[in-house]
């Protein structure tokens, strides 16, 4: 029996000796990574160089980096598995923009329960997550970003901060890149897309629960930290965690180098000395090539020189003309044949949609295979094209999960090309009044409207500037692959400052969408958005356009109709036939009586997108009566009087310019 017993503990202390021991593998340290091996994992761009400096991110844009320690750490205490440990951390790092002015996308040190980190997206997300998983309790990831670009839509402080991050974008503390000297309670400004190399320290503190945050110039540690915040990690963290880091590029792109790291579960991590890091790559000279050797014999010389000629005549034909104005408007400028290659030469067979601006193209963008919607549209040359163009790429700066993202613009010649996100599912209108499609169910419906609600909103008071959309229809709401809603179509948008009025006096928009002042002032306002949002509202719950040439001559108007039905007490008559009585009730009536109040004649009388959204929330309740929408149909009239909702008679003439894009299937596409 002996035997056995003893083969027994000879084989559990082997184990123990062998087998990887996650509680004790729990220090860190690269002094640059030319012999890490397999201690780091990258996937992504993440690379690492000759020079032994780690590399997550590189010029291209839209991509992402990841490096992290293979093995998970343990960073919840042994014994009960539940309480976070103290951690600290020291890393050097460097960014380099493409764009030194304009900067790019940052990078994160991150805890995460995955270092694939399935599902992330590059851009303002940093590799960490997605637009459906921002902010959810399930992610488990904590992160201190390193960010050179302001994204409004996650309220970043500025375009050069340093942010902790707890399952979401939207950082919990950030702070001004900077240090504190010794004696010196002011900070000195770092500028991170400088190009210098960083020296970062992260320090978790589990008795306290306090993280603190410093950065320096130099090897040695600042007395005080850039951010100290109060914050338990355990119910945050998983027991095991994978450490690392994260980066992304956007449509401005930056390299992102980390040149030294150490880490260590309670207790200092070993320190770092500047000077003994590998150094930064310098940019390099581009090389032109080899020169064409004298000594070539004469015939070859002949047919080299055609052949060169040639090529040269063919890229002048070619060439992406920049006038001067044209630097000021920003780096997203797509070269012509980035595009043309990426919709196969503008075939027929990529095509999505067209109409009176021109066509709308699928093409795939061949440096990071990002699917994307691209639109050529000759343009008007009796309006100014560097005002055209300058108003479009502020446009491009907008930022919402329910807006359809401008990524980018090209000129051609006297065309005009946009870029924007790709929406998988096309536009609204062909659900709404397609027979061969699918129904869209008043679950749907309803998420579709407060997301464009939402939109619309942040549109008119939540950027900048306030931006009229001019165009809000069916065929300009896109849908993504989860169907929602996603306000497209900025072609006829038009900017202005809050508090100021427009100038524009020219009448665009659809037949049907058009407030009535806009025949009599032409100046769009965010009441004129209004007025057209609910056309759409009305449009989405009867599953009707708002002029129905082939209706019954009392339902030809949907809004008078509509309002005939109001008066009735026979409101959800109205309703979509195709959902088949299968819907919210109450909601169905918000919607109609929301439909009908943005009707209203009188801008005035109109709420606001801020009280719209409030409504759809359920945050606010909606008045007892609401205003006669003053008999307008949207009916062309010559000298015509009928009572608007103050009771009083107004005589006015309607004229509408047509403007859709009919798909190929009878609905419309429009970007």
């Amino acid at each position: 029996m002996a035997l056995p017993f003893n083969f027994f503990w000879v084989f559990f202390i082997f184990f123990l000796i062998y087998t990887p021991n996650l509680c004790k593998t729990q220090e860190l340290y690269f002094n640059g990574f030319n012999h890490a091996g397999n201690n780091i994992t990258l996937n992504g761009a993440a690379k690492i160089l000759n020079n032994g400096i780690l590399q997550l991110t590189n010029d291209t844009s839209r991509l992402l980096g990841h490096a992290f320690y293979p093995p998970p750490i343990r960073v919840k205490s042994s014994k009960d598995g539940k309480k976070a440990v103290s951690f600290s951390t020291i890393f050097a790092f460097a960014l380099v923009p493409q764009f030194q002015t304009l900067g790019g996308h940052g990078f994160a040190f991150t805890l995460a329960p995955s270092k694939d980190l399935p599902g992330a997206l590059p851009s303002q997300y940093l590799g960490l997550l997605n637009s459906s998983d921002n902010g959810n309790l399930t992610n488990h990831i904590f992160a201190v970003e390193f960010d050179e670009v302001q994204d409004f839509e996650f309220k970043d402080i500025n375009d050069n901060h340093v942010g902790i991050n707890i399952n979401s974008m939207i950082s919990n503390a950030s702070a001004s890149a900077a240090y504190y000297v010794d004696g010196n309670s002011t900070a000195q400004n770092i500028t991170m897309k400088s190009g210098e190399t960083i020296l970062c320290w992260i320090d978790y503190d589990s008795g306290n629960h306090q993280l603190n945050v410093s950065l320096s110039l130099s090897s040695e540690k600042p007395k005080r930290s850039l951010l100290s915040y109060d914050v338990d990690l355990s119910s945050y963290l998983d027991e095991f965690m994978y450490v690392g880091f994260s980066g992304s590029t956007g449509l401005l792109a930056s390299s992102h180098y980390i040149l030294g790291w150490s880490f260590k579960v309670n207790g200092q991590a070993t320190p770092l000395d500047l000077s003994s890091l590998p150094k930064l790559p310098r940019v390099k000279k581009t090389n032109f090539g080899l020169i064409l050797g004298v000594s070539i014999g004469s015939v070859v010389a002949f047919f080299v020189l055609i052949g060169l000629a040639a090529y040269m005549v063919w890229l002048y034909k070619n060439r992406d003309v920049i006038e001067s104005w044209e630097l000021d408007v920003g780096p997203h400028r797509f070269p012509y044949q980035e595009l043309r290659k990426a919709t196969r030469g503008f075939k027929d067979k990529m095509l999505l949609g067209f109409g009176g601006f021109g066509r709308v193209y699928k093409g795939v963008l061949p440096n990071s295979n990002t699917e994307v919607a691209v639109k050529r549209i000759s343009h008007d040359s009796r309006q100014g094209l560097p005002e055209f163009v300058a108003e479009i790429a502020s446009i491009g700066r907008l930022r919402h999960r329910n807006l359809v993202q401008l990524l980018g613009w090209c000129r051609r010649k006297g065309d005009l090309i946009l870029v924007y996100d790709y929406m998988p599912n096309g536009s609204l209108d062909k659900y709404l009044f397609a027979d061969h499609i699918m129904v869209l169910s008043w679950v749907q419906r309803f998420n579709i409207i407060k997301g464009v609600a939402s939109g619309l909103c942040y549109l008119h008071e939540g950027w900048e500037q306030t931006v009229i959309h001019r165009d809000i229809k069916a065929g300009n709401v896109l849908l993504d692959a989860d169907f929602n809603g996603r306000l497209g179509d900025f072609g006829l948008a038009k900017l202005y400052e809050h508090g100021t009025d427009p100038s524009t006096t020219r009448v665009v928009g659809t037949l049907g969408y058009l407030a009535p002042e806009l025949t009599r002032t032409g100046r769009p306002t965010t009441s004129s958005d209004v007025f057209a949002f609910g056309a759409l509202l009305l449009e989405i719950a009867c599953g009707r356009r708002p002029i129905e040439p082939k209706a019954l001559p009392e339902e030809l108007f949907l809004v008078d109709w509509v309002w005939d039905r109001w008066r009735e007490g026979a409101i959800l008559d109205v309703m979509d036939p195709k959902l088949v009585g299968d819907y919210n009730e109450v909601e169905a009536a918000i919607v109609l009586k929301l439909g009908l109040m943005c009707s209203a004649e009188s801008p005035d009388s109109r709420p606001s997108m801020r009280q719209l959204v409030r409504y759809l929330d359920g945050e606010a309740a909606l008045p007892e009566e609401i205003i006669l929408p003053g008999g307008y149909s949207g009916k062309r009239r010559s000298h015509s009087s009928r009572r608007n909702g103050t009771g009083e008679f107004e005589d006015y003439v309607h004229t509408y310019p047509p403007a859709s894009y009919m798909d190929l299937e009878g609905g419309s596409v429009s970007l």
